[in-house]
């Protein structure tokens, strides 16, 4: 099996390669399930050690591996060897590279598709009542483009073997095991790992929209479309309105919020990426009170557009906003902000932000646009809470 290769200072003696049988817990943040072992600490005491362990799937009993783990870790990591008991949901890996020790690219080939997005569904409620202290209800919602959870992936960022071969890492691991078919690839994906590729061309809604091959792009296939979709439909954009939309990328979502708005109006897209902001200005040429601005968010927030916007689309990375651009967005006074995340624990801490400011979360939707992954992209409606005014 793969073993990590980061290097870090051992906290106490080794407890790589000890198999345990176990039940397996609820799912967690992150493509494993939560596993609890009895253990004996240096001190001779007892103590149960929380394992995170993938490739299985709550209730079921398994034996698992550790693959990462010292007497002073917090906690320690493993995977699946062998199931005892399965769970009803788990299928067979479609991928010869799927499993203990191999690709780390998927995390649920082993899981049902429905089941998998049920899992999705509980993490993010978990982080949301554990971050916001709030109990959502969401529903992780298929999106067309797919093929039962395969064939979806328009760009692929291959690595090498040390004999030049294409392949893919093993989790948490910079070896690299080869591979001649990714399941997940959609048919003629872009290899972002070759330098030189010319711009590619995307199309949503009839329109076209410019972007380096190798430049950010929702990789499903219908994901911009569903995202700008439901991003629209949250914030009903009117005649006059100005917008504000921060990490645009390439301007999608400022295209469509410039339509919306018209003539009248105003919108400024923020990007950080200098090369999409070229883009941005390119895909907005046909839109003149549409603006693209590159710098990074905050900093560009710090002192430039200060006045009021009726709107704002939030679309961070991974991080999140963080509580500075949070901030920033309030002072804007918007009447709406729709919140485009790809990590729900990202989303859950910056709805909480935004909850202490005012801006009240009324509507929350997920969408599996990353299937056999652990991964889910969630939007979220915002709306500035309604003042009580005292009587005459």
């Amino acid at each position: 099996m793969g073993r990590n290769t980061r290097q870090r200072r051992p906290r106490g003696a080794s407890h790589v390669g000890e198999r345990h049988a176990v039940t397996v817990g609820p799912i967690a943040h992150g493509g494993h399930c939560v596993a609890r072992i009895p253990t004996r600490g240096a001190d001779g005491e007892e103590r149960t050690r929380v394992v995170f362990v993938r490739h299985g799937l709550p209730g079921e009993e398994v034996l698992v591996e550790i693959t990462e783990g010292t007497d002073g870790d917090s906690f320690w990591r493993g995977d699946v060897v062998r199931v005892e008991v399965a769970s009803p949901d788990r299928v067979e890996a479609p991928c010869q590279y799927a499993g203990p020790g191999a690709c780390g690219g998927c995390d649920f080939q082993h899981v049902a598709l429905p089941a998998q997005r049920e899992l999705k569904a509980a993490v993010v409620r978990e982080q949301f009542a554990r971050l916001a202290g709030m109990d959502v209800d969401v529903v992780v919602e298929p999106v067309p483009g797919d093929r039962d959870g395969l064939a979806w992936r328009t760009r692929m960022e291959y690595a090498a073997t040390p004999a030049g071969w294409r392949g893919m890492h093993r989790h948490r691991s910079r070896s690299v095991i080869p591979v001649d078919e990714c399941l997940i690839a959609a048919p003629g994906a872009i290899d972002t790992s070759m330098a030189g590729q010319p711009p590619v061309v995307e199309q949503v809604h009839g329109r076209e929209f410019s972007v380096e091959a190798d430049g950010f792009w929702q990789v499903h296939p219908g994901a911009a479309t569903v995202l700008v979709d439901t991003v629209l439909e949250m914030l009903d954009p009117q005649p006059g309105e100005k917008a504000l939309d921060l990490y645009s990328g390439v301007g999608l979502f400022a295209r469509f919020l410039a339509e919306r708005v018209g003539e009248s109006g105003r919108v400024v897209a923020i990007e950080g990426s200098r090369p999409a902001t070229a883009h941005a200005r390119e895909n907005l040429a046909g839109a003149p009170w549409a603006r693209a601005v590159a710098g990074s968010v905050d900093r560009v927030l710090a002192d430039r557009f200060d006045q009021p916007f009726d709107l704002v689309v939030l679309d961070p990375p991974r991080e999140g906003a963080r509580r500075k651009v949070v901030t920033q967005v309030v002072d804007r006074d918007p009447r709406a902000i729709a919140y485009v995340a790809c990590d729900p624990a990202s989303l859950a801490r910056d709805v909480a932000a935004f909850g202490e400011l005012g801006y009240q979360l009324v509507e929350l939707r997920a969408f599996d646009l990353f299937p056999m992954t652990h991964h889910v992209e969630c939007v979220a409606l915002l709306v500035k809470e309604r003042q009580e005014t005292s009587g005459p």
